[in-house]
């Protein structure tokens, strides 16, 4: 795949989705329409040290293509870290951004012939947003979705509400969130017992996995273990 080039965006909206994540909508004005396929990221160039690769960032697409120059990126803070607190502190809206993409083949294989798993924990839900609504709204043919998405507390559920919503709008969407350090209303524990009650008769699936390392070893030793197959797991790592 082809380098990207270095563009210019504008931050047009900065919008806070829990109490430690914001959402950022980016416009290219260079560009009439950004093109990206669904599970695409891009990266940031940020001013936070002299040495390049030590100022790139890089965030998935959160958004889904629908033919403007705006895309959005879902971003959770680290205070510990250089990116994170620089674009929470210092970048505002108007402010310029220099960014490299999108690239990246964390995407869907098309046509949809199997049920799909998409798995994550929390700001890894950014490319399955951009999945399922551009699923939704080009009205694809598709099996079963099952968005397994694993948070601490409710607070921590990114998109809740949109995609409790297209639930019910979709009928092959199925939003399960669970919750491993609260008790509510749905389901608690980790995502592993979620995804292995649901396909324990090893129905023909493709599994999409996007999170933390530790995360998608487990589950990768645990799917090949109900019998699937390594060519039915596809895998982004985050941090």
């Amino acid at each position: 795949m082809a380098v990207q080039p270095w563009r210019k965006g504008i931050i047009t909206s900065i919008e806070n989705e829990t109490l430690d994540t914001k959402r950022f909508l980016i416009k290219v004005p260079e560009l009439d329409s950004f093109d990206f396929i669904p599970g695409q990221f891009v990266t940031l160039d940020l001013p936070i040290h002299e040495k390049p690769n030590k100022r790139w960032r890089s965030y998935s697409i959160a958004s889904w293509p629908n033919g403007t120059n705006e895309f959005e990126l879902l971003i959770v803070l680290n205070p510990s870290g250089l990116g994170t607190p620089y674009l929470f502190n210092e970048v505002s809206v108007g402010s310029e951004i220099t960014f490299r993409g999108a690239q990246g083949v964390f995407t869907l294989h098309e046509p949809i012939e199997k049920d799909l798993y998409l798995i994550c924990t929390g700001t890894g839900i950014a490319p399955f947003r951009s999945m399922v609504q551009h699923i939704h709204k080009n009205q694809l043919p598709c099996k079963n979705i099952y968005l397994i998405y694993g948070c601490r507390k409710k607070d921590n559920l990114m998109y809740f509400d949109e995609l409790t919503a297209l639930q019910t709008a979709m009928s092959s969407f199925h939003y399960i969130p669970t919750l491993s350090r609260e008790e509510w209303e749905g389901k608690s524990g980790y995502v592993h017992d979620i995804y292995e009650e649901l396909c324990k008769h090893t129905s023909p699936a493709n599994f999409y996995l996007c999170g933390w390392r530790s995360m998608l070893d487990e589950a990768k030793e645990r799917i090949l273990k109900i019998g699937y197959e390594k060519k039915d797991i596809h895998q982004e790592i985050y941090g």
